[in-house]
């Protein structure tokens, strides 16, 4: 027993709280203040409208061009490939002519429905999903139910956005003995030229309805064009049929125009129920690796949302990483930043470590390009880039020096591949992958460090994690985290019986970490007390383990959470909760918890953003932060060398009566924890 709280390793059957803590569900919408939730299956994410039967955006992962913002890439938007428009006895639907709208993500299905009375007319619901089993397609099914005899008209619609270029339409008719396939196809070059994306869409009507309704295609103008048909109700009549989309670029396929009608035509003679099963199946899986909570269903809900945007965000195999907005949009340009390792990277590892090493497989096959930039700066190794989007290099713009002095985000991925092993055990990864990025990180921290007279080792003129700190030296984290990969690397070198290069552990040994005379480690060589933008110091404590002693913690957390801003991103009250919790002091612990991300909820879905009054939703990496609360905090769990353990005092918020973490690591354990 610990502070009076049960631990052990059970078997849990069904779902503690009810069943609304899987659904997010907005009845209260007002287009001018609505922040949409997305649709993701880790390649295509879709963006939820006011508007009905539309969506906002649609992005695909791995896709970059050069547009909107500077002179560096952004995450390609792409075709709005799901749209679709109603008109009922020749009036069009809009958001003005509905009454009682109704949103609502189902998490466990991964299913956005839409649900509304159209001009007091017909009842009409639509589910939107980005199918997980098929990384580039989309199902957008809708029902209609008419209040009195009705004529409508229903389109598909694919429109592109102004930055694609030199856009083509087509339109044709796939006939069969039994069955005509429609292809309503769009085709355009990114900003620059450089990929050709494509999308392609057909109805799905079933067969119960009888013949297949007469199609006509309608060129509007260059950038849009529709496929539609027009049925008869008559009162209480319903209607049922489905469009199925698919998304794809040439960085993927090389013939992208032919492939997505091939994966459109698959996935519409699959059918409805086919492709909902499979869909549901895969998302079922994904959900054998939950939190459950008894006692606070608010709480509940809200990590259950955490959780669902990182699982929607990326997928097994993919070789794709995560941007802090993961598929919300256009945010930090779709790149990948030490969001990816440090924050959201840990939570994936616990949950779904197949998943966590797309992550990482992402920076292994951009090794020699962060190669070739410790080069460029003067340095062995290998120098990680600030900001990462397609090939590796450097993609942070000029005017943020983020990009040639915020070093640190080598360390964090080193940190995170020795991670990836302690859970997995893979020792042929670590042979392959893991040892190769270990020993380059290294090798670039010995490059980088600069020795003084008593043979101590510094690291100087940096963009500290705390990144007010602009050109500092010895920076609290970026020593800590040279540090642990520093060491890591030598440790994996024993392990795969290599020879590990003698400089990484005296290097290691002898690198300053900087504290004031009342021995608070100092944030860096010049720090004085003033405001931070986030923790730094404090990650010493909470996520790297490097500092232990609880004496030590308190003191540091002391000095540095007064100073901590509130505008400051939603990650660093994460770690304050999770330090708490570790210190077990549960009354302070929650409200930090809460702190992590209610006060950046944007309605009408609570999307988080990443600062407290922020329009940037949805910030994935304070999800991560909130998560990695609550599992390596709260609940205690640690990766250390003999895998996934629970070595902390764990300490339950007063709210909470249960605390159960299922399907962790690679052997899927449970740790419950009750009062």
């Amino acid at each position: 027993m610990r502070n009076s709280i049960l631990l052990f390793f059970c078997v849990v059957s069904g779902v503690v709280s009810g069943q609304s803590t899987w659904e997010i569900t907005a009845d209260n919408i007002d287009p001018n203040r609505y922040f949409g939730i997305t649709m993701a299956n880790g390649m295509v994410g879709m963006i939820s409208s006011p508007e009905p039967l539309k969506v906002r955006d649609v992005v695909l992962n791995g896709a970059f061009d050069n547009y909107q913002r500077g002179r560096v890439s952004n995450i390609l938007k792409v075709f709005n490939h799901v749209d679709m428009y109603l008109d009922i006895n020749g009036r069009r639907i809009g958001s003005g002519q509905v009454t009682d709208m109704r949103q609502r993500l189902d998490m466990r299905r991964a299913v956005f429905e839409t649900a509304y009375t159209a001009d007091g007319k017909a009842s009409v619901r639509s589910e939107l999903m980005a199918l997980r089993h098929l990384p580039y397609c989309a199902l957008h099914i809708v029902t209609i139910e008419a209040l009195e005899p009705i004529t409508f008209t229903a389109a598909s619609v694919i429109e592109a956005p102004n930055h694609l270029r030199d856009v083509r339409s087509y339109y044709s008719e796939i006939d069969r003995p039994h069955v005509s396939i429609p292809l309503l196809t769009s085709v355009a070059l990114s900003p620059s030229g450089q990929l050709k994306v494509a999308a392609s869409n057909t109805f799905i009507f079933p067969e119960k309805h009888g013949q297949t309704p007469r199609l006509v295609h309608e060129d509007w103008d260059y950038n849009m064009h529709l496929a539609k048909f027009t049925r008869t109700l008559g009162k209480g009549e319903r209607y049922q049929f489905a469009v199925v989309a698919t998304v794809v670029a040439s960085n993927t396929f090389n013939d992208p125009h032919n492939e997505a009608e091939r994966l459109s035509v698959f996935a519409g003679l699959e059918g409805i129920n086919r492709l909902r099963a499979r869909h549901e199946s895969e998302w079922a899986k994904l959900w054998e690796s939950d939190i459950l909570l008894e006692g606070d269903d608010m709480a509940q809900r809200d990590i259950r949302s955490a959780l669902y945007h990182l699982y929607a965000f990326v997928r097994e195999g993919s070789g794709y990483s995560m941007s802090p907005m993961g598929l919300s949009g256009l945010g930090y340009n779709g790149h990948v930043f030490w969001d990816t390792e440090l924050w959201m990277f840990p939570p994936l590892l616990l949950m779904h470590p197949t998943i966590a090493a797309s992550l990482l497989e992402y920076r292994f096959n951009r090794l020699e390009m962060a190669r070739r930039n410790a080069q460029a700066h003067g340095f062995r190794g290998a120098m990680f880039p600030w900001e990462s989007a397609d090939d590796g290099s450097e993609d942070t713009p000029v005017w943020a020096i983020t990009g040639p002095f915020e070093h640190h985000i080598s360390g964090c991925i080193a940190w995170a591949a020795w991670k990836y092993y302690q859970v997995t055990r893979d020792r042929e990864w670590l042979a392959t992958r893991g040892y190769p990025i270990l020993r380059d990180v290294a090798d670039f921290w010995v490059s980088r460090v600069e020795a003084d007279a008593d043979g101590r080792y510094h690291i100087n003129n940096v963009v500290a994690a705390n990144e007010w700190e602009e050109n500092v030296d010895n920076d609290a984290f970026t020593n800590g985290i040279a540090i642990l990969s520093l060491r890591y690397a030598a440790q994996a070198a024993h392990l795969l019986g290599h020879t590990p290069n003698p400089e990484w552990t005296a290097v290691a040994d002898r690198v300053v970490i900087e504290r004031f005379p009342d021995g608070v480690i100092r944030e860096n060589r010049t720090f004085e007390r003033r405001m931070i933008k986030q923790a730094d110091v404090n990650l010493l404590s909470f996520p790297l383990d490097l500092v232990r002693d609880p004496a030590q913690m308190k003191k540091d957390l002391a000095y540095y959470e007064p100073l901590m801003s509130p505008e400051g991103p939603a990650m660093g009250f994460s770690v304050l909760a999770a330090i708490y919790a570790r210190l077990g002091m549960r009354e302070t612990l929650y409200d930090k918890f809460i702190a992590s991300y209610k006060n950046n909820e944007l309605p009408p879905f609570g999307v988080i953003a990443e600062t407290a009054g922020g329009t940037n939703p949805y910030f994935a990496t304070g999800a991560g932060g909130m998560l990695q609360a609550v599992m390596m905090g709260i609940a205690g769990l640690e990766i250390a060398d003999e895998g996934i353990l629970q070595t902390q005092d764990v300490a339950l918020p007063k709210q909470w009566r249960s605390l159960t973490i299922k399907g962790v690591g690679t052997d899927k354990k449970i740790f419950r924890l009750q009062r």
